[in-house]
């Protein structure tokens, strides 16, 4: 009986503090990056092709180069910060591809969170902490993550806005 309670004490010591165990930063952004993908894709999806050019006013980016800038955005974050990996397109050349339908800025656009997310699913934890040079002052990895995710939701909210103002109900909250 004494060993039987020894064993089920020493197996609550050790397998209590694992199941307790908080979810990692990345596991987190991970989750809320595919999240805000999905959503985002939805929000494209919504919009018409016919009003891919649609801007609400003149000094705005159209609803297509929102799509774009955000792109080249997670590209260019990801591909200078994060991974060595090759990007799926030049981030530079996207602002020029404005005349595509929607049916080739679709792809674009699930190409590049994708990327994302695999620049930041393979970065090591130890890396997340690791400063890098950037335009605004060194910041660490962890910080241009957070900036693609801000990113994103600016632009997001912006073709949330374009739609509303098309008529056209948003997909619901998917962010979290």
């Amino acid at each position: 009986m004494k060993i039987r309670l020894w064993v089920t004490l020493i197996l609550f010591v050790w397998v209590l503090p694992l199941q307790a165990q908080p979810a990692s930063y990345k596991s987190e952004m991970i989750e809320k990056w595919k999240n805000a993908g999905t959503y985002t894709l939805d929000v494209a999806k919504l919009m018409p092709d016919s009003s891919y050019s649609f801007k609400p006013v003149a000094e705005e980016m159209s609803f297509t180069e929102q799509l774009l800038h955000s792109a080249s955005n997670m590209l260019w974050l990801s591909s200078t910060y994060l991974t060595k990996q090759t990007s799926p397109f030049d981030y530079k050349s996207l602002p020029q591809r404005t005349s595509q339908p929607k049916a080739a800025i679709i792809p674009v656009l699930e190409q590049s969170l994708h990327y994302a997310q695999t620049a930041i699913e393979q970065l090591p934890d130890a890396e997340l902490d690791q400063k890098v040079t950037f335009f605004a002052g060194p910041k660490t990895k962890r910080q241009i993550i957070n900036l693609m995710q801000d990113h994103l939701t600016h632009h997001r909210a912006q073709l949330i806005v374009y739609l509303r103002l098309k008529g056209i109900t948003p997909p619901k909250y998917i962010g979290w």
